[in-house]
């Protein structure tokens, strides 16, 4: 049970609120705090950085909701990379995706069914690529966030990421780093590496 004060939430939905005037209203924003906050309590495990992720989980979800409903306009192309657990293969291909683009897409990661904690390994192996999972944890796949991609990467996730017209969608044969030694977590790094690459290369083109 958390021991965050309640007006740390009433902070957050006061700057959302501000940040969003004229896009969303306050109910809105109350709305998508109440749902971050409803969904991080489950698996956070430190419960002072709690109000933290709550308050950049439910930018993401106001940024996504008004990409998709066309209240804000896209700058970069919008990548979403989705695996079962949002742990090992989605979070590596979204954080190599973001180091290797320098800005120039802007990527978001989901799992159908998000675990407590990402992969120690894929951790470590990102991190000997000069990429830091410091801020990354395990996220729901919402349909916000599905309608504002326009490049949807599937890992062994099956029908659970649903499908919109207009989208690109691509399947990748990536074996889960779940349970896997460390030889074996950078070889499907490596393998991501090569993959978000030519992703990237086509995308920008």
């Amino acid at each position: 049970m958390t021991t965050t004060r309640p007006d740390a939430y009433t902070a957050i939905v006061e700057d959302l609120t501000y940040s969003y005037e004229g896009t969303f209203s306050r109910e809105s924003v109350q709305l998508a705090v109440d749902q971050a906050r409803q969904q991080l309590e489950t698996v956070s495990t430190i419960p002072t950085f709690l109000p933290v992720l709550v308050a950049k989980d439910a930018r993401e979800r106001l940024s996504a909701a008004a990409q998709a409903e066309g209240r804000l306009t896209k700058k970069v192309p919008e990548l979403l990379f989705v695996c079962v657990h949002n742990a090992g293969r989605s979070q590596m291909a979204a954080a190599l995706a973001e180091h290797l683009s320098n800005g120039r897409v802007h990527v978001r990661s989901a799992g159908s069914r998000p675990s407590q904690e990402l992969n120690p390994l894929v951790v470590q192996v990102l991190a000997e690529r000069g990429i830091s999972l410091t801020e990354a944890y395990p996220k729901p796949l919402t349909d916000s966030v599905t309608r504002a991609a326009d490049v949807i990467i599937t890992m062994g996730c099956g029908d659970a990421c649903p499908v919109y017209p207009g989208r690109r969608y691509e399947d990748w044969k990536v074996p889960d780093p779940d349970g896997a030694d460390l030889d074996t977590v950078r070889d499907i790094r490596d393998d991501l590496q090569a993959r978000v690459t030519a992703l990237l290369r086509d995308v920008l083109d």
